[in-house]
């Protein structure tokens, strides 16, 4: 098969939809796909046997990290030049709208996903008003394709909902070969923890430092716990208001790690914290249960897909006076209070992590691609 992936994200950002659609493409090319990525520019050239049309494009606004390209002449041209068999646009909102008018256009088969819960975001950023109008855009948009996937049931669930059409779940993925609980190094230990003393237990957090992600829950966490130490991995618009929230707490700021480096990360601490209770699916909570680093998640969104409560980490519930953070720190004190108990999470985390590889979430992906062509979609859900 012949796909066009339009795509918001891409490389060198570093995120969960960068880290599924790097994954994807990798096992498209494997099973002799040909692949043209549509995204932002600052990517290389081609990506592991894909084509990459990098498209000029602006920092956003309430969000530098993410860039902003307009769909231009030079992706029509690009697009009739490789004469997709389908395409799909990855959480349309710019470009990606390019690519859904494109697409119906020029009569390609159309496939959307749904990756990021931006109704949900609005609020975090004092634009909660607008949900409603959002939620009215992305259902003119996804209701162009033939087929909407989802990275969980929740999300499934609440699309459908709100009535966006022809929805399906996409499996969760992850690189159980990379992330693996023997990497566990004191070296690393020692990094997170930042120049502090291994006295006490040591929390850790990966992901986007911006709002939405709800990292000052954090805090009182910490307050409870008075030998514990915070390692937050990652960058983001948000880090200067956290730097001074949790200033002279036990907290060290990392910066970003990938590789070996993350993976060893996720697997010398003894529990990973993700507060976000606006998660599609939540990437970073596999990567930690694939590590064997016991996690606590919010019970919202796609994470209870991911997080049995008391089985393979513990659930706390967001929602509250105090914002969730009650039952973050209790969660998060029920999680390290046993450590026998703890040594088990560990276990079925990391269980629970190895039946969901990248390739058979895309051959899965493949499937849906081969329905839409035959015009029978394969709404299948995983076993």
């Amino acid at each position: 098969m012949k796909i066009a992936l339009f795509t918001e994200t891409f490389l060198p950002k570093v995120d969960g939809i960068v880290t599924r659609l790097t994954k994807t493409v990798q096992h498209l090319v494997a099973a002799g796909d040909e692949v043209l990525i549509v995204c932002p520019e600052g990517a290389p050239d081609t990506y592991m046997g894909a084509q990459v049309l990098g498209v000029p494009a602006m920092p956003l606004p309430l969000y530098p990290e993410l860039k902003l390209a307009l769909p231009r002449p030079m992706v029509s041209d690009a697009l009739e030049a490789f004469a997709p068999d389908l395409v799909h646009v990855v959480n349309p909102a710019v470009l990606g709208l390019g690519g859904i008018w494109l697409a119906k256009t020029k009569g390609y088969p159309l496939v959307a996903s749904y990756h990021t819960h931006l109704p949900k975001y609005l609020e975090h950023y004092g634009l909660g008003m607008l949900e409603p109008v959002l939620w009215e855009l992305l259902k003119a948009a996804h209701n162009q394709a033939q087929l909407n996937l989802c990275t969980s049931t929740a999300m499934v669930a609440e699309l459908s909902e709100k009535g966006i059409q022809h929805t399906a779940l996409w499996q969760r993925g992850v690189d159980t070969e990379l992330f693996r609980p023997e990497l566990r190094s004191q070296a690393m230990r020692d990094r997170l923890l930042g120049g502090r003393s291994d006295t006490g237990q040591l929390l850790l957090y990966i992901g986007r430092l911006s709002a939405e992600k709800q990292i000052e829950r954090i805090r009182p966490v910490l307050d409870a716990l008075p030998d514990a130490r915070l390692a937050l991995v990652g960058d983001g618009p948000y880090r200067q208001q956290l730097e001074t929230l949790f200033a002279g707490s036990a907290a060290h700021f990392v910066g970003y790690l990938a590789g070996d480096e993350l993976a060893s990360a996720y697997a010398s601490a003894d529990a990973f914290l993700f507060p976000s209770s606006t998660e599609t699916l939540g990437l970073v909570l596999l990567e930690a249960m694939a590590a064997g680093c016991p996690v606590v998640g919010a019970n919202r969104g796609g994470i209870p897909d991911i997080v049995s409560d008391g089985e393979n980490g513990c659930l706390y519930e967001p929602e509250g006076p105090d914002g969730g953070a009650g039952s973050l720190t209790a969660a998060t004190l029920r999680l390290l209070g046993d450590p026998e108990q703890r040594q088990q999470l560990r276990r079925n985390a990391r269980q629970e992590a190895e039946r969901w590889g990248w390739a058979g979430a895309t051959e899965q992906l493949r499937r849906y691609y081969r329905g839409v062509l035959s015009a029978q979609p394969q709404v299948s859900l995983p076993g």
